[in-house]
């Protein structure tokens, strides 16, 4: 398979680092140094020669080495390989049954390459391009293994699920208790987006459950791809064995995608839920203040009503001893 200048682009820093730790370069720069220091006087008809020359000479053929490097399809190939592994970091990975699939899915992986070292002419192509699509299909995997450590890293979620249910059951008894209308409504709507909290949290365990279980399936699956690629001879270059490979692997990705994209639902959905219970909860905690507002307003005028009263009530006797003076 031809590589092309966009992947070389993609890796040049690795294939830099590697052409400068060959051991040809470590040999280059030790005669190099040696002839500088040691080898001064060098004859020549047709020009004076210098030391500083077994500089040039050493820097002109560490240029050649690294060009050679560049655009050499293996060594790109190989500094790909190397850059692929770097970029899916098992070590960001907790969950330790996603590790191990994805561990395992590298080795089958580092194999496919060897079968593609191995192939010629058409055939290493073919593999090739089988690997290319098996890089995808390995992302994915490492995708969904990033979705099941955020799931299971969430304490919140977590805690929520020891903590809902008995929510609920606190929710209902203040219900059946609740004698004023308008609290009454608030706590069925409490309860309605509880209700709906919990089979959120049910579904993302549940969720978490069968991506476990997608990954390890599609872990066999390569493994059967991998099978068949070294069943791949020199007459498959372009029979429909080949063809079928490609389609199956692209079936797997697309059933990858389609495990992430629901975890991905069943997040949103989740947080847009969390946010609407929030927003309950503040508006009952708003009715109830409100609510307690206005029955102490009520007790405070009921206090100054009956002050008054109190205060004509004593406010009549003297009243009356002023008018019967006057009469006298």
């Amino acid at each position: 398979m031809a590589v092309n200048s966009e992947a070389r682009q993609k890796v040049f820093g690795t294939l830099l680092a590697n052409a400068l730790l060959r051991w040809e370069t470590l040999v280059t720069l030790m005669v190099t140094l040696i002839l500088f220091l040691f080898v001064r006087d060098v004859s020549l008809s047709f020009i004076e020669w210098q030391p500083w020359f077994w500089l040039v000479l050493g820097g002109l053929t560490q240029t050649v080495l690294v060009a050679t490097t560049l655009a050499d399809p293996e060594a790109t190939e190989q500094a790909l390989a190397e850059d692929f592994e770097r970029e899916y970091d098992l070590r960001n990975i907790r969950n330790r049954i996603s590790r191990e699939r994805l561990r395992d899915a590298f080795e089958y992986r580092r194999n496919m390459l060897k079968l593609a070292d191995a192939a010629r002419g058409a055939m290493r192509t073919r593999k090739r391009t089988l690997i290319s699509d098996i890089n995808d299909w390995i992302a994915h995997m490492y995708n969904l293994a990033t979705r099941i450590d955020y799931f299971e890293d969430n304490d919140l979620a977590a805690r929520d699920l020891q903590q809902v249910p008995r929510k609920i059951a606190e929710v209902k008894r203040e219900i059946k208790n609740d004698k004023n209308e308008q609290t009454r409504r608030d706590r069925l709507q409490q309860l309605e987006l509880l209700q709906k909290q919990l089979m959120s949290l049910e579904a993302s365990a549940s969720t978490i459950k069968r991506a476990e279980i997608h990954l390890e399936s599609t872990l066999s699956a390569l493994g059967t791809v991998y099978a068949q690629m070294s069943l791949l001879g020199t007459k498959d270059t372009g029979s429909t064995r080949g063809q079928r490979l490609s389609i199956e692997i692209k079936d797997e990705i697309d059933k990858l995608q389609d495990t992430i994209d629901a975890m991905d639902e069943v997040q949103l959905y989740s947080q847009q839920l969390n946010d609407d219970f929030l927003s309950a909860v503040e508006e009952i905690d708003n009715d109830e203040r409100l609510e307690l507002a206005e029955q102490l307003k009520r007790q405070r005028l009921s206090t100054e009503v009956e002050d008054d009263g109190a205060d004509l009530a004593a406010a009549a006797p003297e009243d009356d001893d002023r008018l019967v003076q006057s009469q006298r």
